[in-house]
């Protein structure tokens, strides 16, 4: 045996050691962790039917869509109640669940999924129509679906929402993460987020998991909407702010606060750091409240 073979099975020898050392090691045994890799491919999947010949390289036409179609529902449903089953028996290993009953949970909360899409769908649409209508350089809202990073994060994030709400570990998590790395925003899926909310230009955008979120907002690049404390006890509080409708949020505002309001239709200046509730109608720079009827 040559030296360099002699290294390289010793290398492979301590690396197998580590294994049993310090775990970290997903077998492919009936409780093993999702695989994120599988996750991500059924989000791809997703956001083709949500968004189909936008992001993807096929040839799509009148002829093949219906084949296409069943043939992504077919490998979303067999893929992700595989992962969501894992999720599932993960987290109840240690209680006194069958692991029998996380099978058929998984496939009703897929089947529950892809019934679900046409709503995402008209959802998703008045998120498309919030971002051409709110930036001026928006030329068309096919420009926005392909290319706006708010609306990409936007979308993960109400499929992985709706799965949270079902009560699914986990992968909403591994899928929202997945769009932060993509498109440098980091909206946790269990915030609650209405219809026609648009995030223009969105680097560093932050919006803390009990954030609620109501219609036709707009928030900047930069803006955190988070915690005042982040305690591990405080994980079934609300720590977030609210964000009632029609409100503006510029650039690098930081809210926080789970008793944090800002109240319909205020407009939020870049820069501002808020942690009390602000009145509707108002106008808030720099720390300074203006009540837009002087």
């Amino acid at each position: 045996m040559s030296a360099l073979k002699e290294s390289i099975d010793s290398s492979i020898n301590a690396i197998l050691e580590s294994y049993e050392k310090y775990g970290g090691i997903n077998l492919d045994e009936s409780n093993n962790f999702p695989n994120r890799q599988n996750v991500i491919e059924v989000l791809k999947d997703i956001e083709y039917l949500i968004f189909p010949g936008f992001r993807t390289a096929e040839t799509l036409d009148a002829g093949t869509l219906r084949f296409i179609v069943g043939q992504r529902v077919n490998r979303i449903v067999e893929m992700l109640t595989r992962e969501i089953k894992k999720a599932l028996a993960y987290v109840v290993q240690d209680k006194n669940v069958e692991f029998s009953h996380c099978f058929a949970l998984a496939e009703q909360t897929s089947l529950a999924l892809i019934n679900e899409i046409p709503e995402l769908r008209r959802k998703l649409g008045l998120d498309v129509q919030a971002a051409y209508e709110g930036d001026p350089a928006a030329k068309s809202t096919e420009e926005v679906i392909v290319s706006y990073p708010g609306l990409s994060a936007i979308c993960v994030y109400r499929i992985a929402h709706f799965l949270a709400v079902n009560g699914v570990p986990v992968l909403p998590r591994i899928m929202t993460e997945y769009a932060h790395g993509h498109t440098g925003i980091d909206i946790n899926p269990g915030a609650q987020i209405g219809e026609k909310f648009f995030i223009d230009h969105g680097t560093g955008v932050v919006i803390g998991e009990t954030t609620v979120i109501g219609n036709n907002v707009k928030i900047y690049q930069g803006v955190t909407l988070g915690a005042l404390s982040v305690k591990k006890e405080l994980m079934d509080k609300k720590r977030h702010p609210t964000i009632e409708d029609n409100v503006t949020i510029y650039a690098n505002a930081t809210i926080l606060g789970g008793k944090t309001v800002i109240g319909e239709g205020s407009i939020i200046g870049g820069n501002t750091w808020i942690t009390q509730s602000v009145p509707p109608h108002s106008v808030l720079t720099q720390g300074k409240r203006q009540d837009p009827t002087e």
